[in-house]
């Protein structure tokens, strides 16, 4: 499936851009109005989807079961470490879940194999 150029995709990825950590949908069309773009909620999230889907924008879960999206910053496939309080993320591989995942596919004859993966904790600095 080809994703089209819109000005609403561009809106969505250009905000995304100048952010550093995660961000909600409601954060991030907040964002976009604040800089006089003019876009749905719907549509934000409806693009933050198709980012997502094309692995340009990486998505993580609350504890309270809220999406949080931010621009990929590592090309490869790679899986996230997340503190629960404040939202700190880190970009981990995890080389022995790869051959893991793989080893499980080929036993039980599956192919093209996707998974996620997403560790959450808390950091040090909001440790008690």
């Amino acid at each position: 499936m080809t994703t089209r150029d819109t000005p609403q995709r561009r809106a969505v990825v250009r905000a995304l851009s100048r952010l550093q950590g995660f961000v909600s949908a409601q954060e991030l069309h907040a964002l976009i109005a604040d800089d006089g773009g003019r876009i749905a909620l719907a549509t934000v999230y409806s693009q933050l989807k198709s980012l997502v889907g094309s692995g340009e924008v990486d998505v993580v879960m609350t504890d309270r079961g809220e999406s949080l999206y931010r621009r990929c910053v590592v090309d490869a496939h790679h899986h996230h470490l997340a503190c629960r309080r404040c939202g700190r993320t880190i970009e981990v591989d995890a080389p022995d879940l790869e051959a893991w995942a793989s080893e499980v596919g080929r036993r039980h004859g599956f192919h093209d194999l996707r998974h996620v993966l997403e560790l959450s904790g808390v950091c040090d600095a909001c440790a008690p």
